[in-house]
This record gives structure tokens, sequence and C-alpha cells, in this order.
């Protein structure tokens, strides 16, 4: 175990520090700092401040985690931007890990790592989705996850291939100061007859594209174009990304749209007076929950090494820094949520198979079919 001075007060700098890193490195960046499967073309906003008076996290410290010593290369799909603060900091605890990160999209890691076959020198794979994930072990390019780093996340979130380490649930949010709760459909599917106000999405976007998809896989694709084209009749207003849609709700703009849960919370962080509020469809593909994981390259040179990166991202400083900076989903039970937000066991998320979300090509195609301008 290592021996860091990982005091309660080192702790708390570092939580705070990674916040204020979110909240103020954002204020005048635009680009690509969106990791949620399409890249953002506008500046999405402030990734988070965190919770004032947040207790410190429950879970594994990482003083209490494995040294990690030795080469290490992780081929990151998540954002330098939202992931890169707390990358760094796992690798300044330890002056003997010589750690490399390349950033860039998952699909281009997956392909570069079978491009490169059994030379490639990537030891962990982090992604944004689970599809990815499930890409490259269906080509047999992963190993098995450690089963004490397996146990630290819950069955739905991990297979024996690869893990989740954090999750974005899919949410409705609308306009408070016009609507309540009960105005919202509880069921995806009811949109947009059941709805009497202007709705907004963003269509070219990875994560609303990953939603198509499970309405794909969950109801049939005819069923789907035809939810798709009464989108675009009902005269949808379509956003470049999700974080905008929230925006022009709480703007009062449009009055509803589909969008990940975390894009709510960062309106509301940057406004806490802000009209809008999140609603959760019921068992649909409108509430579909989704995870960024990690897996060990069948390629990795040192597999205790890698597997002891990964139990990294499920400390209690990851998770926390997870939950306080990006606004997501923490996956270890003693971290919770930012926000007024229902816990996992509370949303009622669909039985799916997170790595068939990878099939987007099939779901742009039907999407232009049914007239999406994508």
């Amino acid at each position: 175990m290592t021996n860091h001075d990982l005091t309660n007060a080192n702790r708390r700098r570092f939580l705070a520090s990674a916040a204020a890193v979110g909240a103020v490195g954002l204020a005048g960046c635009n680009g690509t700092t969106d990791d949620s499967g399409g890249d953002a073309q506008s500046n999405i906003g402030q990734i988070g401040s965190g919770r004032e008076g947040r207790e410190l996290p429950g879970g594994t410290p990482i003083s209490e985690m494995p040294d990690l010593s030795g080469e290490l290369t992780v081929y990151s799909g998540r954002n330098e931007f939202l992931v890169g603060p707390l990358v760094e900091y796992i690798n300044e605890q330890y002056p003997d890990l010589d750690l490399t990160v390349r950033y860039a999209d998952s699909t281009d890691h997956v392909n570069a790592i079978l491009n490169e076959g059994e030379g490639s020198p990537a030891d962990v794979f982090y992604s944004v989705n689970a599809g990815s994930l499930g890409a490259l072990a269906d080509e047999g390019r992963t190993q098995a996850i450690p089963s004490d780093v397996a146990e630290l996340v819950r069955e739905e979130f991990r297979t024996d291939q690869w893990i989740g380490t954090s999750g974005r649930a899919r949410t409705v949010p609308y306009d408070s100061g016009e609507y309540d709760a009960d105005d919202v459909p509880s069921d995806i599917m009811e949109f947009p007859e059941a709805f009497d106000g202007d709705l907004a999405w963003a269509p070219s976007y990875g994560s609303c594209q990953a939603f198509v998809t499970a309405m794909r896989i969950l109801e049939g694709d005819e069923t789907t174009r035809e939810w798709l084209e009464a989108v675009v009749e009902s005269g949808a207003t379509a956003y470049d990304d999700e974080f905008r849609v929230c925006e022009e709700i709480a703007n009062g703009t449009v009055d509803a749209g589909f969008t990940n849960h975390y894009y709510i919370q960062r309106v509301l962080d940057g406004s806490p007076d802000a009209t809008i509020d999140t609603a959760f469809t019921e068992g649909d593909a409108g509430a579909v929950f989704n995870v960024a994981g990690a897996a060990i390259v069948d390629s990795a040179s040192d597999v205790d090494l890698a597997g002891n990166f990964v139990r990294h991202l499920l400390s209690a400083e990851a998770q926390d820094y997870f939950a306080r900076s990006t606004f997501e989903y923490p996956l270890i039970p003693d971290v919770e949520p930012i926000g007024d937000l229902p816990t996992i066991d509370e949303l009622d998320v669909p039985d799916i198979d997170l790595t068939e979300l990878s099939d987007l090509e099939a779901t742009v195609d039907l999407m232009r079919e049914a007239g999406v301008d994508i």
C-alpha cells in the first residue's frame, strides 16, 4: 500500500482545486470540450464548481490503494479538458510512474489499437461509452478486469472485459417556469403528441444518436422512424450540442428537450435560479443509463499496473471528481451525485446491452431517411 501523505486536508485541496479547474478553465474555452460521444462545436459552458460544504467522499481513498510504478500508456477517449486534471493528479502521487496519455475520439482509439495489432503501446483504453469498450472486447483485444476491481461496480455496469467508471442518464429537461413535472410524459414514445410545448434536441450529437439507437433496439426501426418523423414534423429545434439545448430551455426559447442529465446540472451550477428542471421517462429509450469506462488492452506490458490504474478511477477522490467536476453519476455506492437527482436505484432504466449502442451508422441512416438534418 502507498504511504503518500494524502491527509484529509490534501484530499480536500485536490477536490476543491479540481472543481475550480472546471469552473474557471471553461470560461474562455471554445471547441470540442464534451466527450459524450459527439464533438461540441460551441462553448459548452461551465463544467462545475461542485457542491459547497460537500463532505469528503466515501469509498476507498488513493492512500489505501496499491502503488503505481512503471511505464503505462493510456488511450483516453475522454476529453483532456474534462479528465486531464484527475489523471494528472493520480500521476503526481507516484514518482515511479511513467504515464503517457493519448487523447482522441473513442472510436479512433479502437481503430488504432486494432491497426497496431499485438504491438500496440496501449495498456489501458479509457472510453467515453460502453459501446466502444464492447467493440474492442468483441475484437478480442481486451483482457479480464481483476476480480477485486470488478467487484467495486455493480454487475450491470461491467463485464469481465471492461468496467464502468462513471455514468450518465438520459433525461427530459423542461422549463419549470411554464410546466410542472406532471406535464412531461413519462413515456418517451408519447412525444411529441402528448407534450404541447416547443421541443429541442441535438440530433447530430453522439449521445442523441446513442439514444435513438436504444430506441431502435427497444422499439424496432419502423416505430423509431415514425417517432423521428413526428419530432421533425413538430418543428423541434435542432442545436449543435445538448448543453445548448438546456441553455435555450433555461432562457425560455424552447420548452423541453432530450439530453443527458449533466447538462441540466451544468446550467443550474452556473445559474442556480434558472427555470429548468429534470424529468425522467420510465423503462424506455429516454431512460437509458450509459457509462464511461475502462478496459485493459490485451497488449498491456504490465497487467497488474494497468488493473491498478483502473482501480484508481474508482477511488473515492476520482468518483467525487466525476460527481463535482463533470456532474456524472459516480458508480461506487459511497459517493453521491451532485444535484437534486434520483439515485441509480431509483431510475427506471431499460434492460439493454450497453455495448449495442455503438451501432450508430444504421441509426444515422435511419435518422436521415426520417428527414432529420444531420
